[in-house]
């Protein structure tokens, strides 16, 4: 225990002394040793003492080639803390700001990247994922001979994906629900969204189903129009999909249909 009580106590002591000589630092007026420490801080990868450093630095290196270094830190030290929405307005104000430096392609992808990182799980608000979509494909434009397009691009398809996905099961919600209006909607916009969505076979067998069951639970004056549309939802799911493990049920969704549609002919004859 005593042995113990001393380690703790010398650690204790330890960081006392780190932390009076960082405070010295701060305060210091030589920037010379600040600039120097800075950079070892951030080498560390002890980006909180680095940042407070920079925020100093910045204005009194403004304009110089130390400038461009240290700013380059800065963004990369919020980087390392996580802090990926501040990183990336960082990255992007660095290549705005050095416009000519060798690091404004590497800049301006890793802010897109960062907001990348910042896309939530699909069944959260997807604001930040459309931006991501967005940055990275205005990186590929402005880069398009970029070694970094085949990463830019794999990062578009995992983000759409979690959109697809995303829609896909607000669309099955709708259903689910009983709202098959606002399901026939959502899967027809799924699939012209996503036209090579994996969920295609389904899409379209939602949409068949909800504008049967649509049109079954539909006013009188409502119904035949909406069979027929249901008819419709059957020969373009069958024409895409002619072998299904759907088959069977879309097959007696659109025989009951028909047999709807005939009697409205037999009553209005």
């Amino acid at each position: 225990m005593l042995k113990k009580s001393i380690v703790w106590i010398l650690l204790i002591i330890l960081f006392s002394a780190c932390s009076s000589k960082y405070q010295k630092l701060l305060k210091s007026t030589d920037n010379t040793d600040k600039y120097e420490k800075s950079i070892k801080y951030y080498e560390d990868g002890d980006y909180y003492r680095a940042l407070q450093l920079f925020d100093q630095l910045m204005p009194v290196y403004r304009g110089t080639e130390k400038a461009k270094k240290i700013y380059y830190y800065y963004a990369y030290s919020y980087y390392g803390e996580g802090n990926y929405m501040l990183a990336s307005y960082h990255f992007r104000n660095y290549a705005l700001t050095f416009p000519k430096s060798d690091k404004t392609e590497e800049c301006l992808f890793m802010s897109a990247y960062c907001v990348y990182l910042d896309s939530p799980d699909y069944n959260l608000d997807q604001t930040d994922t459309y931006q991501a979509v967005k940055q990275l494909q205005l990186f590929i434009d402005k880069y398009p001979k970029s070694k970094r397009i085949p990463e830019c691009n794999d990062l578009i398809d995992k983000l759409r994906l979690k959109l697809e996905t995303k829609n896909y099961q607000i669309a099955k919600l709708y259903f689910k629900t009983e709202n098959y209006k606002a399901a026939i909607y959502s899967f027809n916009n799924l699939l012209k969204d996503f036209p090579d969505t994996k969920n295609k076979e389904k899409g379209l067998f939602y949409i068949l189903k909800a504008n049967y069951l649509y049109a079954s639970n539909s006013i009188e004056s409502k119904r035949q129009e909406r069979y027929n549309s249901t008819v419709k939802a059957y020969n373009t799911f069958i024409s895409v999909f002619p072998i299904s493990s759907f088959k069977k049920e879309a097959e007696s969704i659109y025989n009951n249909s028909l047999k709807e549609i005939n009697k409205f002919k037999t009553h209005n004859s």
